[in-house]
């Protein structure tokens, strides 16, 4: 069976970076999966892929070497279920607010005894070139569970949420967690409440032996953010590379503004 190649990195304290899959397309994931990142997270939350498009591009992914995830839609044991039956090395899941959701994860996402993850699916196995049985056997030590930290919510209830086990990392959404705090949404703020809550997203994590993470909108940042204590690390996605791109050739020739049409 194949080694989640991010979850041991992560073990070690080092960083992992990858990016977002925004658009529903195996393709660009297959082309993206030959860059180089560690790993490639489809986006089902806020994008118009679907559960078939997911699965195609978890095995373009697969295939060439990066880490499947999958960013769910809603914190539900079928939207989890179902990314990771269908082949993704790990689930990331939005907005856990509190330790009861943060254990809701965990049993959606681990086999007894850890949680009450349902056996079945094929595509699961095919992922990892495996059998089924070994698959079963050994998928909560391969399988990656992220949880996000993107309200202030998550942030006063931080210590209780990572101290649930089976959890391997805690990651900060930077938009939402702002705009939980009424303040304009962004990759980053110098407002006080928001380098607060980064500081403790860190320390909570490093006290209890999972990995911080953190969206961050270009390799600058990204640098900064590991330097700060950061993990698992996103940088931008395969949208808003091709249309930052696209922008600056725009604009060098005279065509448009340059402005920017996607954050991530």
């Amino acid at each position: 069976m194949r080694k989640n190649h991010v979850r041991e990195k992560l073990k070690r304290g080092e960083p992992s970076i990858g990016t977002w899959l925004s658009l529903p397309d195996p393709v660009a994931a297959r082309l993206m999966a030959r860059v180089g990142f560690d790993w490639l997270n489809v986006d089902l939350e806020h994008t118009p892929t679907n559960f078939e498009t997911a699965t195609l591009s978890f095995s373009a992914t697969a295939s060439e070497g990066p880490a499947p995830f999958a960013r769910v839609p809603w914190n539900t044991g079928e939207n989890i279920k179902r990314v990771l039956d269908n082949g993704a090395w790990g689930v990331i899941v939005p907005m856990v607010n509190s330790a009861a959701e943060a254990r809701s994860a965990v049993q959606s996402a681990r086999y007894a005894p850890l949680g009450n993850r349902s056996i079945g699916g094929q595509l699961h196995a095919v992922s990892f070139n495996t059998a089924p049985a070994t698959y079963y056997e050994k998928a909560n030590d391969e399988v990656l569970l992220v949880v996000m930290a993107e309200h202030v919510d998550a942030i006063a209830n931080l210590d209780e949420i990572a101290s649930v086990p089976g959890i391997d990392a805690l990651f900060i959404g930077p938009n939402d967690l702002l705009a939980s705090m009424g303040l304009k949404p962004g990759f980053d703020s110098d407002d006080p409440r928001f380098t607060k809550a980064l500081e403790k997203v860190v320390s909570v994590a490093r006290k209890n032996g999972i990995a911080p993470g953190i969206h961050a909108a270009d390799a600058a940042m990204a640098k900064r953010r590991i330097e700060q204590g950061f993990q698992f690390i996103a940088v931008a996605s395969e949208v808003g590379m091709m249309l930052a791109k696209a922008a600056e050739i725009a604009k060098a020739l005279g065509l448009g503004a340059g402005a920017v049409v996607a954050k991530y």
